[in-house]
Order: structure tokens, then C-alpha cells, then sequence
């Protein structure tokens, strides 16, 4: 089986930086997981380290697609698989670096996905709901599922729903199962931790930084080029905040808020998610230097025959 090395975590625990310590002490590359950073011009609010920071490490699955495109985990897995195979045909040693844990699920665990059985109609209500009864509706089919699926991520909220509509059962007990295959690769899968309050005010810090370095300018050069307000790309987090904003209907603070408030949020679902994953190895930040941290990945990497 092929060997393969994940690095995941809620957002702005500190992924990146340790990333490319690795990427550089193992001779890896890094492959992101990362629904957002695929998405060329939006940079600032989805944290996206410049090519110029990169340290001459290849990365891929950044930059590829425009904001407008179609994006989802079936092309992901697929265009991974061609980066695992790339990199191993160099010697080196994939990365799969991110806090998309739905789409490092598919990834290990080699799943597929089958086109739902089609009902225009039933799509077309959904679709027209808001997403505040989206949610309603996904919390009363899929308890499950609406603790993990970002409420603004409306097209997983719909394809939960209909899983449920169509096959008499939440999709969470789907993905349960799944959880439970086995893998096509020899993988070592860590997650970084750290204490919440410590997260909180690191992704507090970020978004003030994210501000600062210009992303209602972002924001606004998006739309400008004609991306619309309900696309999936444009409501991720950092993006649709600002909508109210730009159209004068609350202040930048109140909109710088709502990132940091909803950001939270997330990072709280990211774990949920991966205290449910088999086989996560959690590490602590709050306990080790990040020079600890290194050695204990290559430690257990190697003794898991992986490097």
C-alpha cells in the first residue's frame, strides 16, 4: 500500500507552518485539503500561504479552479490520487495537508460516490428554501450531520437531505460506515489541538489580520468580476460576513465579528468531526514546542514504516 502522511486540525491551529518543517525534514510535498484554497483570487480570507512562501516546496491542489467552477470531494479524491501518485514517482513523500476532514475521510479510506437518484422537482424546493430552514430540516433528518456541515455549505446541506429523502436514512450513518473501511494507503493521520480559549484568540488574531491585509477589497474585487453572492465558493467564511457590509447594512465591525463568531463555530465542528475519525493521533500544542511536535510525527511515521 502506498504510504502517505496527513497533517489536519481545526482552522488556525498552526497546519501550515509545521507543514513545511515536515514537508522539509522527510523530503515531502504537500497535497492541501482545503476546499476554499482551490479557488484562484481568493487568497486573504481562506489563510492561503504565497507561492513566495512556499520554501521551494511543490503544493498542490491550490490556485486550480476559478470561484465559479464546480468543486467537490469526488474531484478532489481524484485529482489527490494523481498528486500521490506524482510525488511517489519522485521519491518523496506525500503530505495531505488541511482541515477538510470529510474530504481526507474519502481520501484514505478510497470511497466513491454515487450520483443521487434525481428529482428535479424536490431539488428545485430545496434550493429555493432559505438556509436557516435548511438547517431546520437537516437537524431534524440528520441531527448528526447539521452538528458538522457548515450551515453557509448549502450544497452539503442539501445533498444530506436528500440522501435522507431518498434512501430512509442520514447520510452521518453512511459516512459511520465508511468510516470503518479500510484504507488503500499505510497512513498516519495527526491532528493538531490546542486549549479553546487559546484557539479562539488565535483565529480572533486572524481575522484582524485578515482585514488588515485588505480582504474587503477581496471581497469587493470578487464581486466586481461578476462571482455571484449565493455561489458555494463566495460563502465561505470571510466572504459572505462581509455581503451585509459592502451593502451598507451593518458596520465593518459587526461584519469582523460575525467572521470571528462563525469562525469559531467552525473550528468547534472541526473537532467534533475528528474525534470521531478512527486512528487520528492528537497532538497537544498547548504541551510541546513545535520542534517536539516535528519529532514526533518522523518518530511515529517511521516506526509506522511510512518514512
Amino acid at each position: 500500500m502506498e504510504p502517505l502522511l496527513i497533517l489536519s486540525g481545526p482552522t488556525a491551529v498552526g497546519k501550515t507552518e509545521l507543514s513545511l518543517k515536515l514537508a522539509e525534514a522527510i523530503g515531502g510535498e504537500i497535497i492541501s485539503a482545503d476546499s476554499m484554497q482551490v479557488y484562484r483570487g481568493m487568497d486573504i480570507g481562506t489563510a492561503k500561504l504565497p507561492e513566495s512562501e512556499r520554501r521551494g516546496i511543490p503544493h498542490y491542489l491550490i490556485d486550480i479552479i476559478n470561484p465559479d467552477e464546480p468543486w467537490d470531494v469526488t474531484r478532489f479524491t481524484g485529482l489527490a490520487e494523481e498528486a500521490i501518485s506524482a510525488i511517489r514517482g519522485k521519491g518523496n513523500i506525500p503530505i495531505v495537508v488541511g482541515g477538510t476532514g470529510f474530504y481526507i475521510q474519502a481520501l484514505v479510506k478510497g470511497l466513491t460516490f454515487d450520483e443521487e437518484p434525481r428529482d428535479d422537482g424536490y431539488r428545485a424546493v430545496l434550493e429555493n428554501t432559505s438556509t436557516e430552514e435548511l438547517a431546520a430540516l437537516l437537524s431534524s433528518v440528520d441531527p448528526a450531520s447539521a452538528k458538522t456541515i457548515p450551515v453557509g455549505n448549502r450544497k452539503r446541506m442539501i445533498r444530506a437531505i436528500e440522501y435522507a429523502h431518498y434512501h430512509g436514512e442520514p447520510i452521518s450513518a453512511l459516512n459511520e460506515r465508511q468510516r470503518n473501511q479500510p484504507s488503500p494507503y499505510t497512513y498516519a493521520y495527526f491532528v493538531l489541538t490546542m486549549e479553546r480559549a487559546a484557539m479562539y484568540e488565535r483565529i480572533d488574531t486572524r481575522v484582524t489580520q485578515m482585514l488588515e491585509n485588505g480582504l474587503v477589497d477581496e471581497v469587493r474585487s470578487l464581486l466586481d468580476s461578476g462571482y455571484r453572492e449565493d455561489s458555494v465558493a463566495m460563502l465561505g467564511l470571510g466572504y459572505r460576513q462581509l455581503f451585509p457590509y459592502l451593502r451598507g447594512e451593518c458596520s465593518l465591525e459587526e461584519a469582523a465579528d460575525r467572521i470571528r463568531l462563525e469562525t469559531r463555530h467552525f473550528a468547534k465542528r472541526q473537532m467534533t468531526w475528528f474525534r470521531r475519525e478512527p486512528d487520528v493521533i492528537f497532538l497537544d500544542k498547548d504541551k510541546y514546542t513545535e520542534e517536539e511536535l516535528l519529532q514526533q510525527i518522523i518518530v511515529t511515521s517511521r516506526e509506522k514504516g511510512i518514512i
